[in-house]
């Protein structure tokens, strides 16, 4: 008789929900859990985000769940032992959370900035900078610095929303789609839905990349573009869109400074400035009064050309006809900006007609009724149905600021801003252009920021140096290195602090930052540098201390390391203060919970955090009895408010829960988002949905709630003032703090161009591009996230080991095979790779995966894993500073801007190896297990129960 089939048993399952971390995208996730085991993880069918798509990255959360190489529990380097040689022992959490706030209040005692705190890609910056705040330190600052600060700056400087989480395409009207330098794991999810709409309604997506990898595999029409030129590019196709009156009159006068008045008087104080009132309102010529007129007033008629004499007999001209003038000259038309980009000027010239085209032959309405800043009645939307996204392979050059505002300008030209079709935004953006807060200056022992270390400069006042014009951030950010670092310049900390310039600093503290590897530029030098000691033998570094859930390589450079979760065993708010999940017709944030019970001694460091500030008595963490005013991170998540009113979540607030976006504390908040799958969705009528920087119940709306400190208009800013008075600066004109330095004078008279720009590379102008012809930029792929996938086993089975990509036909004239070994060299270093040829890339272009590469020992894998054998990193060919030149201290490869690392601006040289040169080079020592460590397993199986057949 045959045996009865068995069957999941579902009874012992239980599904719950929570917020995915497997990238930046935050999905909604469903888990079921089986004896505090995942079963499975599934899409959240209902989370605004993902919709229930789930990529190879959410479904493999499981192996990063149970990676071998998670850590568990606090270590301190042995005493007597070298930092770096891996030698550890376990302490207990008391005694590390003891250590750590010892060495914190001294610190905050003498001097907060002795204390430098770094986090890399987490997702509570908001708290981390409340935490620095409360601390006293200006240094602290995150991940965007190296990633991609140089799109939100761009956006937030220029239009009130940005690329990325602040604004997104108009996915269900966009007819037209173009793509500029964004790799596969961005936006992942929402990008995949988006252009699976896009494409099924016909719409045309052009996708402009040096390599055609991922989105750009599927695209319409791929732009095989040279990086770092994508600036040129757009101004070229803004060449063509005034060259043939191709723009939208109407939103320019409407909605942007392009009528107001620049002073034009070069070689003079004020030249370049906005004309003002004497109550510092902006001046336009007004047509019909045909006089000079307060451009913020209602109904006036502005003209959108022109150059006349103001009142005080001072020449000036409208934005537009100076923006006019700069881009119709013959620098950036197509034949000329063929030259540099790559591009055919046949291409340029018809995709930006086409675009032109869909915009306004193809424009759309929204038949709604809706309300202006200034009153007036509308009864509907017009939308000009183009978009565009962008970002890192953007961001990551030392132009970048410059080259993504130039992208905006496109887009403002064709009237595509926030309108139905085009680029829109999510909340709590738009902003005021920028926005309003502005760094902390000044720091004093137990004593808060009067600000956060992060925020907004409008002139050279707003600069975080000293009486003499020198840093007071270890990273110089908010300096005339780099005026508007607003995520500071963390590749530079290590540097910086080594080299004690501008001073020495106690501490350092990294939270998610694999500082000596795959995110540092200059790998190996890094690794000396951490390990470097003064003439007294003393570390240059005094406490370095790691915060991670994973044995990355940072680990073994730790003097203390503190354990963290995994994101499903811990409360975490992806919170509207922060960077929330909106959508462009909802406000949505949040939540994480533990879907399963810890295995192992860790702490969330948020949890720890809270815990270290209560206890450093921090005004926002203490009552006025000095005990601790919140008991854990959950507490404090619920009860803190920024304002009165407003806090970290914006869902079921009100003492009974019935308030949102606004409201008293909750008890019950984290209860109702568990209940709630997760997540809080706010819709936004239709009447708000659209032309959110001039509709008046959504600025109404955002002021209520705290999203912006008044209800007033926000302009789109073409020509940046900001911009203008530090270009000022530069050429000692202005009324207000200047640099001494030669060097810091040039800079910013060059690149501080208050228009968009374009401008070769920092180091590209430094370097013999004979001698190194090949641009090499490096981007993540779809299955991977930062290093912290490439350890995970269901991942690594689909790739393992990078490639250098090579266009097929350059590297076949060079007598490159497929697969053989080369040597890629730069100004800075050299390594040993293995090539492949395809036909998807540049000419003048190499890429590879980033973070793939691993140090052998790391992450819980074997020694010889693939990773650590043939795997490798660009990152040792990156050198953090400019290569020197005579006379000049050096200066950071950074946007001298916004100190965006400037990754992708490297060019090597590439020839073949030599018979018998095999396999990866630089060769890293292997690192130690941890205390505890087991061996990593030949084969990694995972299940909750033994197999049997399965049921719906």
């Amino acid at each position: 008789m045959a045996s009865a089939t068995e069957f999941e048993d579902h009874s012992k399952q239980e599904v719950k929900y929570t917020t995915c971390y497997m990238c930046a995208c935050r999905c909604g996730i469903k888990v079921t859990v089986e004896d505090n085991k995942v079963r499975f993880i599934q899409g959240n069918r209902n989370h605004p985000i993902n919709q229930g798509v789930l990529c190879a990255k959410g479904s493999a959360g499981i192996m990063k769940q149970y990676s071998p190489g998670k850590l568990r529990n606090p270590l301190r380097r042995k005493p007597g032992t070298e930092r770096g040689a891996g030698e550890f022992e376990e302490i207990s959490w008391d005694e590390a959370i003891g250590t750590l706030t010892q060495r914190l209040a001294h610190i905050r005692a003498t001097d907060p900035n002795k204390l430098a705190f770094f986090t890399g890609r987490d997702q509570m910056q908001a708290l981390t900078g409340l935490w620095a705040q409360q601390f006293g330190t200006l240094n602290w600052s995150a991940h965007g610095g190296f990633c991609s600060v140089n799109m939100a700056t761009a956006g937030l400087y220029m239009l009130g929303h940005a690329f990325w989480e602040f604004g997104d395409p108009d996915w269900e009207r966009t007819k037209y789609f173009m793509l500029w330098g964004v790799a596969e794991d961005h936006s992942s999810n929402p990008l995949k839905i988006g252009l699976e709409k896009l494409k099924r309604r016909g719409g045309k997506f052009v996708g402009i990349n040096p390599a055609r990898t991922g989105y750009q595999a599927i695209a319409d029409e791929w732009v095989p573009i040279k990086p770092g030129t994508d600036g040129l590019l757009a101004l070229s196709m803004v060449h063509v869109l005034l060259q043939n009156e191709q723009f939208d009159w109407d939103f320019l006068l409407r909605y942007t400074n392009a009528p107001f008045l620049v002073v034009n008087t070069p070689g003079k104080k004020g030249d370049g400035l906005i004309l003002r009132d004497a109550e510092g309102h902006p001046m336009i010529w007004d047509l019909k009064k045909e006089a000079f007129a307060n451009g913020m007033e209602a109904g006036s008629t502005g003209a959108l050309f022109g150059a006349y004499s103001a009142p005080d007999g001072r020449p000036v001209r409208t934005v537009m006809s100076v923006l006019a003038e700069r881009y119709l000259d013959d620098r950036f038309s197509p034949k000329n900006a063929s030259k540099i980009t790559g591009i055919p000027a046949e291409t340029i010239e018809r995709l930006a007609l086409e675009m032109a085209h869909v915009a306004f032959k193809e424009s759309i309405e929204i038949e709604v009724e809706w309300t202006d800043w200034a009153g007036r009645k509308h009864d509907k939307f017009i939308g000009r149905p183009v978009s565009m996204h962008a970002m890192r392979g953007i961001s990551a050059h030392s132009n970048g600021m410059q080259s993504a505002r130039a992208i905006h300008l496109l887009q403002v030209l064709l009237g595509t801003i926030d309108c139905p079709g085009g680029f829109r935004s999510k909340a709590p953006y738009p902003k005021p252009v920028p926005p309003p807060n502005k760094p902390a200056q000044h720091s004093a022992p137990n004593t808060p920021l009067k600000s956060l270390p992060l925020g907004f400069p409008t002139a050279p006042e707003d600069l975080v140096i000293d009486e003499n014009g020198q840093p007071k951030r270890i990273d110089k950010a908010y300096s005339w290195e780099a005026p508007i670092a607003n995520h500071g310049l963390m590749h530079m900390v290590i540097t910086n602090a080594v080299n004690k310039d501008p001073y020495a600093i106690d501490t350092l503290i990294f939270f998610m930052a694999n500082m000596s590897w795959n995110s540092t530029m200059n790998t190996a030098n890094v690794q000396e540098m951490l390990k470097s000691k003064d003439d007294d033998g003393e570390y240059k570094i005094p406490f370095l201390v790691v915060v991670d859930a994973f044995h990355s390589e940072m680990v073994n450079f730790g003097d203390l390391i503190l354990p963290d979760t995994t994101y499903l065993e811990r409360y975490d708010a992806i919170s509207l203060l922060d960077r929330p999940i909106s959508e462009p017709d909802a406000i949505c944030d949040s939540i994480r919970h533990p879907i399963l019970q810890l295995d192992r001694n860790v702490r969330p460091w948020q949890e720890v955090m809270v815990d270290i500030a209560g206890r450093l008595k921090f005004p926002a963490f203490t009552k006025e009895n000095g005990e601790p005013r919140f008991t854990d991170y959950k507490d404090f998540i619920i009860n803190y408010e920024r304002a009165p009113g407003i806090g970290f979540l914006a869902g079921w607030r009100g003492t009974d829960g019935n308030s949102h976006l606004r409201g008293e504390p909750n008890p019950n908040q984290w209860d109702r988002y568990i209940e709630n799958q997760g997540f809080f969705k706010y819709h936004l009528p239709e009447s708000m949905a659209f032309y959110r920087f001039a509709n008046k119940d959504y600025l109404e709306l955002a002021q209520r709630v705290g999203f912006n400190p008044t209800a007033d208009p926000i302009v789109i800013e073409l020509y940046s003032e900001t911009f203008q008075r530090f270009r000022l600066a530069g050429q000692g004109l202005y009324d207000g703090p200047q640099p001494k330095d030669p060097v810091d004078r040039e800079r910013l008279a060059t690149y501080f161009d208050p228009l968009p720009d374009f401008y070769e590379p920092l180091e590209q102008q430094r370097i013999d591009k004979k001698e190194y012809p090949f641009y090499a930029v490096n981007q993540r792929p779809m299955m991977m996230y930062h290093s912290w996938d490439s350890q995970n086993a269901w991942l690594r089975q689909i790739i393992a080991q990078n490639y250098l990509y090579m266009n097929r036909q350059r590297g076949l004239q060079m007598g490159i095979e497929d697969k053989s070994w080369v040597w890629v060299e730069s100004h800075n270093g050299k390594i040993r790779v293995q090539v492949k040829l395809i036909e998807g890339c540049q000419a003048d272009t190499v890429w590879t995966w980033n973070a793939i590469g691993k140090q052998s020992g790391a992450w819980g894998l074997k020694p010889e894993a693939a990773e650590a054998t043939r795997g490798f990193l660009m990152n040792h060919l990156i050198s953090e500073l400019l290569p020197a030149k005579q006379g000049e201290r050096r200066l950071t490869n950074s946007d001298p801007i916004t100190g965006q690392a400037a990754w992708y601006d490297l060019m090597v040289k590439i020839y073949p190896a030599a018979p018998g040169e095999e396999g990866t080079w630089p060769v890293f020592p292997t690192i130690k297990p941890l205390p505890g460590d087991t061996p990593a397993p030949d084969v990694l199986r995972y299940h909750t129960h033994r197999p049997v057949n399965l049921k719906s």
